[in-house]
């Protein structure tokens, strides 16, 4: 017997209209439609609208939600963050006919969302995706799409048992130039890859601040939530939060599940890895900040090719055995010039297109074609990105197996490929 579960108020409006159409029955209509049920320009009918929920109100989540909204497909019913002035931002940002949570479990509760949007501190993103996948919610998410590898497999695995549609935020996918860049990249104009540079910025340095208490209005308990447990301090706080090993893992996985995606996608390695990987960096020697202040890291891949990560600059750059294509956000070119001039053809590889990012996870949750930077793609590009940070912090060569998904005969290194989470917090 199936089992059963409730419809969706989307998917309710087009089992209805199916059936309408099968077998010309005329569905009950009340008897004021609105503008706004009807839809208007740029924005379809309520029918055709995907309700959405906002995790993590931060100025990310909020421009987020803007973004979404902006598609003219989605309806905000609710936003949910921990701290109260950023709900309130938020849902001011979404017309102020939204209810406001502080525990995204209540969010998660309720059967009138299709999908939420994700966008809180790393070391919420698996916890909160994978109880959003049981409660059969499409996610866009933030990148880096998790604070470990474990926790990012643990996500792949419940967004493909319960059938859902994820987006990860590397929106770099849905720019032409990248694409574009990839798709010459892999039709050989450089002839055969040597090697790709990405160039993801360092990670800043500061003073201590003194603990205090937490502003008015923050839940800094809910906070740190999985994260191990310490007095409420403004660096650990907002935007600094990504320079901490409890929350994230600096630029490396910052920039880096952008520019490293990006190399993954270029070398055709989405759904595997690097076999080999060395780093070294320099760490603060006094200070707040735990994440390396400059470092470098060389991945080699069973076919030879080298991906190189630093924290020098800000591109990415292909390098082939008949020239070099470089490329970043509003910005081509190569060398020789004539390489980026000569257009894809129908022999070459032609990569998936998306044009608007947000859009793209729209128009898969109506049709249930995988996004896309899908699930899959953001852990493999984000494997990459700590297994560099495994290889800086001990400063020594690893050996990974992308099939097994295993650190070969190095104890201490395997485990980092978790963490401790914080009880009563668990996947």
């Amino acid at each position: 017997m199936a089992s059963k579960r409730k419809l969706s108020r989307r998917e309710f409006f087009a089992t209805s209209a199916r059936y309408a159409a099968g077998f010309g029955v005329g569905l009950a209509a009340p008897n004021i439609i609105t503008s706004n049920a009807l839809g208007a320009e740029g924005i379809a009918p309520a029918s055709d609208r995907v309700t959405l929920g906002t995790i993590g109100c931060g100025g990310q989540g909020t421009g987020d939600l803007g973004a979404l909204m902006g598609t003219g497909q989605i309806e905000p019913l609710a936003v949910c963050d921990c701290y109260e002035s950023n709900r309130n931002r938020a849902k001011k940002r979404a017309g102020g006919k939204v209810d406001t949570y502080k525990d995204f479990r209540d969010l998660l509760d309720r059967n009138d969302i299709d999908a939420v949007n994700i966008a809180t501190p790393d070391h919420w993103h698996a916890i909160i995706a994978i109880r959003a996948a049981q409660a059969g919610k499409d996610m866009y998410s933030q990148k880096p799409l998790s604070l470990t590898i474990r926790q990012g497999r643990a996500m792949v695995n419940a967004v493909r048992r319960y059938n859902r549609i994820f987006q990860t935020g590397s929106q770099q996918r849905s720019e032409s130039n990248f694409r574009y860049a990839c798709e010459l990249v892999r039709s050989g104009r450089i002839g055969k890859l040597i090697s790709v540079d990405t160039r993801v910025g360092g990670n800043p340095t500061c003073g201590w601040d003194p603990d205090t208490y937490p502003p008015p209005g923050l839940d800094w308990d809910m906070y740190l939530g999985p994260a191990r447990w310490v007095p409420f301090n403004a660096r650990r706080f907002i935007w600094d939060f990504r320079w901490f090993w409890d929350y994230s893992g600096g630029n490396m996985t910052d920039w880096g599940a952008h520019h490293n995606d990006i190399a993954q996608w270029g070398m055709g390695t989405d759904h595997t890895g690097p076999i080999w990987i060395e780093g070294t960096g320099q760490f603060p020697t006094q200070g707040l900040m735990e994440t390396p202040v400059s470092y470098k890291a060389t991945y080699t891949y069973a076919n030879g090719v080298k991906l190189v990560c630093s924290s020098e600059g800000n591109n990415v750059t292909f390098y082939g055995t008949e020239g070099r294509i470089d490329v970043n956000r509003g910005r081509l070119s190569s060398d020789p010039p004539e390489i980026i001039k000569q257009p894809i053809g129908p022999n070459d590889v032609h990569l998936y297109v998306s044009n608007n990012h947000y859009q793209n996870f729209v128009d898969c949750v109506k049709t249930r074609r995988l996004p896309i930077c899908d699930v899959e793609v953001g852990y493999r590009s984000v494997t990459v990105c700590h297994l560099g940070n495994i290889a800086i912090r001990l400063r020594r060569k690893i050996h990974w197996d992308p099939d097994k998904e295993e650190i070969i005969g190095d104890e201490e290194a395997s485990r980092w490929l978790d963490r401790h989470m914080r009880k009563p917090w668990r996947l």
